[in-house]
């Protein structure tokens, strides 16, 4: 089924992707109904796709339903991070990373955001100015995953920014490591630790990311001894917690190393596909465009304002239109946990060992919870906030939800707002004819062939100078 809708394509006005990237289980659904098992050689799994068994699944806080092994290939690109991590390792984790994302900390990084974008959008402008009419064609999915780099790179080492780009590089090729390994056809038991080709080379990529991101940390463990401090990155703020007030450290160095992994990976490869999904939906929804636009001026100030923190925040349609891209094009579209003991699952009996597949983008086009317009571009069903969008408060799932949610949501939301009050106040664009639209789940949600946008510079009236 998969081989068989890999050449479609949609239509710019349908953001239905599921009969190309999920085809079976639309098609176990229409035959069995929103819950099934399915086995895939000895292991059984539970498709989950009703609001109220999910709810239980990611509410619980008994470690019932605990994350599946991601594997070896999963772990060198994310690291046994607060992703992975369970019971008391992930309590543990957590009070360590948690102060790092406090609103008040990420507040203070709006200018090296803002300062990321600006560099980049500088570059549009000198290409579009020398351009006939002032337009340029921009592929701005690329360009958004070096731009989140960036970001996560002075956001989270600071100084050290040119060794977070090195992560980078290493991380993204071991994506496509991982991918390759998910789908590889043949499992041929103990092949993922066999001296492969891909093998040696996922093992010296993983070398190259921890023999750098320890560079950075002991460079930082000198400057704190000699009472410079740790810094006031996210990496600064997370070796201060993890110092203890005793002086005893909660995490191993190498448990930092996992941490930084992941959310080096999730702050940029997630946010990048954010903000290359709500260029899509505004570039083929010229009004909501318009209205961001004006929003954005009117709270932010003209093109040459500096963008704060505190004007983002008052960016309710951004913030709507933002949480619509989420829903429609969510950079995870399955989540997988598995049954640590005997459960029952709101009426179904789940034997210890099941695995439990979540379809996120398959319930976030629930008609029953969203209404019959679940399949249309609509951010105003967002305008009395996200826990009033839906029949249910907890519908929407791209950060997760229960104790397990996403960390670094508030980070990405911040950086995607500035990005784009930044492109608002610049540029008026629209998806280019060549674009194809074919969603394509490659670890994350992602247009296969690149997002082309044509960008056309406005005139100084319309930037409010």
């Amino acid at each position: 089924m998969l081989a068989a809708a890999s050449g479609e394509t949609l239509d710019r006005g349908s953001h239905d992707f599921i009969p190309r990237v999920m085809p079976q289980y639309r098609a176990w659904m229409s035959r069995y109904g929103k819950v099934f098992v399915l086995s895939s050689g000895s292991t059984s799994s539970l498709f989950v796709a009703r609001f109220d068994m999910v709810k239980r699944i990611l509410s619980d806080r008994t470690g019932l339903y605990a994350k599946v092994d991601p594997g070896p290939a999963i772990l060198a690109l994310l690291g046994m991070g607060l992703v992975f991590t369970e019971g008391e390792d992930w309590a543990r984790h957590r009070r360590v990373v948690h102060p790092a994302f406090a609103m008040d900390k990420l507040k203070m990084m709006t200018g090296a955001m803002a300062a990321c974008a600006a560099e980049v959008i500088r570059a549009w402008e000198a290409r579009a100015a020398s351009a006939a009419g002032g337009e340029v064609t921009v592929e701005v999915g690329e360009q958004f995953a070096e731009l989140t780099a960036d970001v996560i790179s002075h956001t989270a080492f600071g100084s050290s920014y040119r060794q977070g780009k090195e992560v980078f590089l290493a991380q993204r090729e071991l994506q496509v490591i991982a991918f390759t390994s998910i789908y590889n056809r043949s499992r041929v038991p103990g092949m993922r630790y066999a001296p492969t080709e891909s093998n040696r080379r996922r093992w010296k990529l993983e070398r190259k990311v921890r023999d750098t991101l320890m560079a950075v940390i002991d460079e930082r463990l000198a400057a704190a001894k000699d009472a410079a401090g740790y810094g006031s990155d996210l990496l600064g703020l997370m070796l201060e917690a993890n110092a203890g007030e005793d002086g005893k450290r909660l995490m191993s160095m190498d448990e930092i190393i996992d941490e930084c992994k992941t959310f080096f990976f999730a702050g940029h490869e997630t946010t990048s596909h954010l903000l290359t999904w709500a260029m899509f939906l505004l570039g083929t929804h010229p009004e909501w465009q318009q209205r961001l636009r004006e929003e954005v001026l009117r709270e932010c100030g003209d093109a040459e304002a500096p963008i704060s923190a505190d004007a983002l925040s008052q960016l309710k349609q951004v913030t709507m239109v933002l949480y619509e891209t989420l829903r429609l094009y969510g950079p995870v579209t399955l989540n997988a946990r598995r049954a640590t003991a005997d459960a029952e699952l709101c009426g179904v009996k789940v034997p210890k060992g099941t695995g439990l597949l979540i379809p996120y983008a398959i319930l976030h086009r629930d008609e029953e919870v969203w209404g019959a317009d679940a399949g249309e571009f609509n951010p105003l069903r967002f305008r009395d906030g996200v826990r009033r969008a839906a029949a249910d408060p907890s519908a929407l799932l791209s950060f997760s939800i229960g104790p397990r949610s996403c960390i670094g949501q508030d980070f990405a939301m911040l950086e995607a707002k500035a990005t784009l009050a930044l492109i608002l106040r610049r540029f008026a664009f629209e998806v280019a004819p060549e674009y194809v639209h074919a969603p394509a789940d490659f670890l994350t949600l992602q247009p296969l062939q690149g997002l082309p946008i044509v960008l056309k510079l406005l005139d100084p009236q319309e930037r409010g100078i």
